[in-house]
């Protein structure tokens, strides 16, 4: 499995004098992607490494061994050899999760679209709570989010929204929120105390490009109307809100958060394709079965992944068992624990299949 990795410094170094290059730092795209290469190839450098300088450490010991006579110094390097052995299995295992094929799509922005489901009014609230939740994850973590739709419920919650989160590995992050989030608490207009359960979904879409989605205009069906606000009223006299019909696929997608119908119409456009790309990723995914069968449940919107209980302070991810108590602190966007655990799993999971498929072949 290590093979390959024997000139991974060599090409580290190759990356580096590229990156300096004037003629690649004058395009900036390029750069963008030889400087990804160069941040996900670093960490295997470095481990590598490491667990090349362990290995050498376990032979020089079992070489001194050989010729010790001296009891003490004999437990000495014996001792040295068995930590030295034990490091050397430990990264060899980092090694392995490291060199699992990455996702094309985990350093895109993300497109996110949350859906109030079952329980009225509540099921409104918990969906404006899910909305905050994620833009203050997205200000920890230095993404930047763009307002693209959203429609009010009730009585402060949100009908649906959807945002942009903009920043490197974005959706490597996010694309395990999609699914059914269920909460169960005492709702504000419920006066006998009474604990209800309801609903809201959670899409993540990577941001597609043009080159990633053909998109034929004539498809497009173009609807223009006056933009609304809470409770419906009109908030713009002129029509900038557009509304995008994907006729071959019955898509719909609405824009309304700008003053200017080209700006809500480009917005539309980029939900409309990262839709679409989502769709081709299902297809392709569903021809790939090992692949689907190793995923930590992302991008499946009916399957419900997580519980938010009130009464005990916890909120529950049911697709690795995972609790966390800190239930006030996760709706405030301290999300970043129970995604690296979701991360880890899928990591792990994925290393299985590719063990099997290897132990297969020989």
């Amino acid at each position: 499995m290590f093979e390959n990795l024997k000139d991974v410094n060599e090409r580290l170094r190759a990356m580096e004098v590229k990156l300096a290059d004037p003629d690649l730092l004058a395009d900036m795209d390029r750069w963008r992607v030889v400087n990804r290469d160069y941040v996900a190839l670093k960490p295997i450098a470095e481990t590598y490494n490491k667990y090349e300088e362990a290995l050498a450490k376990v032979r020089e010991d079992e070489e001194m061994l050989e010729v010790a006579e001296d009891p003490e110094m004999v437990d000495m390097l014996q001792m040295d050899k068995e930590e030295n052995q034990a490091l050397s299995e430990k990264l060899e295992e980092e090694l392995k999760i490291l060199l699992i094929p990455k996702d094309p799509n985990d350093y895109k922005n993300v497109i996110v679209e949350i859906r109030a489901g079952a329980g009225g009014d509540e099921a409104g609230l918990f969906a404006g709570d899910l909305y905050r939740m994620y833009h203050m994850y997205a200000d920890k973590q230095g993404y930047a989010t763009e307002e693209i739709d959203a429609q009010s419920q009730g009585i402060g919650g949100i009908r649906e929204a959807t945002f942009m989160m903009k920043g490197e590995g974005a959706y490597s992050n996010m694309k395990y929120e999609s699914g059914v989030h269920r909460v169960q608490r005492v709702p504000e207009t419920e006066s006998q105390g009474r604990i209800q359960t309801s609903t809201a979904t959670v899409a993540v879409l990577p941001e597609a490009e043009e080159v990633d989605v053909e998109i034929d205009p004539n498809d497009i069906r173009v609807d223009v109307y006056r933009s609304t606000g809470h409770g419906g009223q009109c908030v713009n006299t002129t029509d900038s809100a557009v509304r995008l019909t994907h006729e071959p696929t019955g898509i719909v997608v609405t824009c309304q958060d700008e003053k200017s119908q080209i700006k809500n119409k480009a917005k539309a456009m980029q939900v409309l394709r990262a839709r679409l790309y989502e769709m081709k990723l299902e297809e392709q995914q569903k021809e790939l079965s090992e692949d689907r069968k190793s995923q930590v449940g992302t991008g499946d919107r009916s399957e419900r992944i997580r519980t938010y209980n009130f009464q005990q302070g916890r909120v529950t991810d049911h697709r690795i068992n995972r609790t966390i108590y800190q239930l006030q602190d996760f709706l405030d966007g301290d999300i970043e624990e129970m995604i690296h655990a979701l991360q880890m799993e899928d990591q792990i999971k994925k290393l299985d299949v590719m063990t099997k498929q290897n132990a297969s072949q020989d």
